[in-house]
């Protein structure tokens, strides 16, 4: 068995997205073994993020300054906004270098079954960002589950008053697919959403 301090720190990394208790003891043993190079590294990693890290007042990304680069980058389209349920969204999108405007982070998906209600999301914010002019897209880059669709249904009802041309993200067959292996849900969505071959 290992001690209550190694058993702890096993469970504080469980307890993080993706890891479970094997592999958070996995992770532990490795750094167990490399204490003397990755763990100081990780130590001050994990320290400099704690005291540095702040979220953008402008659109919810988490940065070490406020506005973040994003929001800060003159070469950002600020005509076009593209709408995320969670940083993690919005890294996702900006990662591939396709979107060229701005994010506005809402900080989660409405569900009736969760209790998180509009009031409980960054809906306020965004129609203040779009009410002050400047915005002609609004992308509602919502995940395609029930619960994002919900979302993204309910901002473009609040959106339609302004003078904004409101898209989203298209769903349907991934690159690469067979048809074979698709829920009927995506398959619906491929259809639903299919376009004239040029």
């Amino acid at each position: 068995m290992a001690s209550q301090e190694i058993e702890t720190l096993s469970q504080a990394l469980a307890r993080l997205p993706g890891l479970g208790p094997r592999s958070a003891r996995r992770a532990v043993l490795w750094l167990v073994k490399r204490r003397e190079t990755a763990l100081p590294a990780l130590l001050e990693a994990l320290a400099t993020v704690g005291e540095a890290l702040v979220e953008c007042e402008t659109c919810g990304n988490v940065d070490t300054r406020n506005p973040c680069g994003i929001c800060a980058d003159p070469r950002r389209d600020a005509k076009s906004l593209c709408v995320v349920e969670d940083v993690s969204d919005l890294w996702a999108l900006d990662r591939a270098k396709l979107f060229t405007g701005r994010y506005h982070v809402l900080g989660g998906k409405l569900s009736a079954l969760d209790g998180v209600r509009p009031e409980d999301l960054n809906i306020a914010a965004l129609l203040a960002r779009v009410e002050a002019g400047g915005v002609d897209e609004v992308v509602l880059a919502m995940n395609a589950t029930l619960e994002g669709q919900t979302t993204a249904h309910y901002l473009a009802e609040r959106l339609e008053g302004y003078p904004v041309r409101i898209t989203q993200l298209a769903h349907g067959l991934p690159v690469g697919g067979e048809l074979d292996y698709l829920d009927e849900g995506t398959l619906a969505q491929a259809l639903r959403a299919r376009r004239p071959v040029s």
